[in-house]
């Protein structure tokens, strides 16, 4: 329990931080005024002033904040600041460029968690290796089984699940031939007559075959739970993963692509679940955050650390949607001026930020009941 405790406050924790540092870094380098940036909320226990700016160790570890002068009114002016450091009387763009730093700030720390895993874990892949063969399939008409690895597809060598899938999508149809390592020890297969031109031999563990088939369209699930049409050859992955060594700067950009990723899936998920294509009980807040961080705390280093980066990219892409209480309906209203040359009307903006904040406590709300719901039901 008190692993999962610290794990949570130091995650959790962390990535708050490291939002506000984002836009703390990039107010300080437009010249924009600071008085306030705490590690922690609530009453502060201790503090150290800097030139004009408080920093602050407070109470309540999780997160921090920054206080921008003339942030929430233009008129006020702490003493010792003068109105060209407010952040409401700067141009539109700079007001973006603020804004928009803390949820960048989570994605660049995904990548240098991604970047660190690389180097330090290498990056796994899920190889090509065949765990089942669907009935009547192209694969089951060819003789695939269960334990093959594929080796290449058409001649391209084929290293991992994705890029054979890639190369099965690319046929169109036409037909292909697979170069296969039986790998079930200790077993005698007989190839089907029409496998290559050793049929009706025996072959031992680890030989390799050639095969030739041809992909058909069928449907299966996506991610998501939706259907769609592909051209298949009916197998399912083993599941066996390899990881694969990177170098300092090699794991840079294995970093990125894993990041990369990680941004796509999660904006395609909110697009889904906006879409109701995910059911809004899959929604998760805090307790569900809290359990999956104490399980990986558990299982190891590597594991926490991406979840840790997983659960940036989400931080990020949450505050970047465009609702009004979120930075993503500031970087809107941001653009509205930039595009008409005049601030959105005051009133319109605080009617907005009481619907975005109605939205976010509804959400917030959701999450939660999905969370104790879970808890009940296990």
């Amino acid at each position: 329990m008190l692993t999962t405790i610290i794990a949570v406050i130091i995650v959790l924790g962390g990535l708050i931080f490291f939002h506000e540092l984002g836009h703390f870094a990039v107010a300080r380098a437009l010249g924009m005024g600071v008085s306030t940036f705490s590690l922690g909320f609530g009453p502060k226990i201790l503090k150290y002033k800097r030139g004009k700016t408080e920093y602050a160790l407070s109470l309540v570890p999780l997160g921090g904040y920054v206080a921008l002068v003339g942030e929430s009114d233009e008129a006020d002016i702490p003493e010792g600041f003068s109105k060209e450091e407010s952040f409401a009387l700067r141009p539109a763009w700079q007001r973006l460029l603020v804004v928009a730093a803390g949820p960048t700030a989570n994605i660049v720390l995904a990548w240098l968690l991604c970047w660190g895993l690389a180097f330090g874990w290498g990056t796994p892949v899920l190889l090509p290796q065949v765990g089942a063969v669907t009935e009547n399939s192209p694969a089951a008409r060819a003789g695939l089984r269960p334990g093959d690895r594929i080796l290449s597809v058409n001649g391209q060598t084929v290293e991992s699940w994705e890029a054979m899938s890639d190369a099965i999508a690319r046929s169109d149809g036409r037909p292909m031939r697979l170069e296969v390592e039986r790998v079930a020890p200790g077993a005698a297969v007989q190839t089907p007559p029409d496998a290559d031109d050793r049929r009706g031999q025996d072959l031992t563990a680890n030989d390799r075959l050639a095969l030739e088939l041809t992909a058909e369209r069928a449907t299966r699930k996506t991610i998501f739970g939706e259907n769609e049409t592909a051209w298949l050859i009916g197998v399912r992955a083993a599941g066996s993963v390899a990881t694969h060594p990177e170098s300092f700067w090699n794991a840079a950009s294995a970093g990125a692509d894993q990041t990369w990723r990680m941004v796509s899936l999660t904006w395609q998920s909110f697009v889904k679940l906006a879409e109701r294509v995910v059911p809004l009980d899959q929604v998760g807040g805090p307790i569900m955050i809290a359990q999956m961080v104490g399980e990986q705390a558990h299982q190891g280093l590597a594991g926490l650390l991406a979840l840790t980066a997983l659960i940036s990219v989400n931080l990020g892409i949450l505050n970047l949607l465009p609702i009004p209480i979120l930075d993503g309906g500031q970087v809107v209203f941001c653009l509205l001026e930039i595009l008409f040359r005049r601030p959105v009307n005051r009133k319109v903006q605080e009617y907005a930020m009481r619907v975005g904040l109605a939205l976010l406590i509804g959400l917030m709300l959701l999450a939660t009941f999905n969370d104790v719901w879970r808890l009940l039901k296990s």
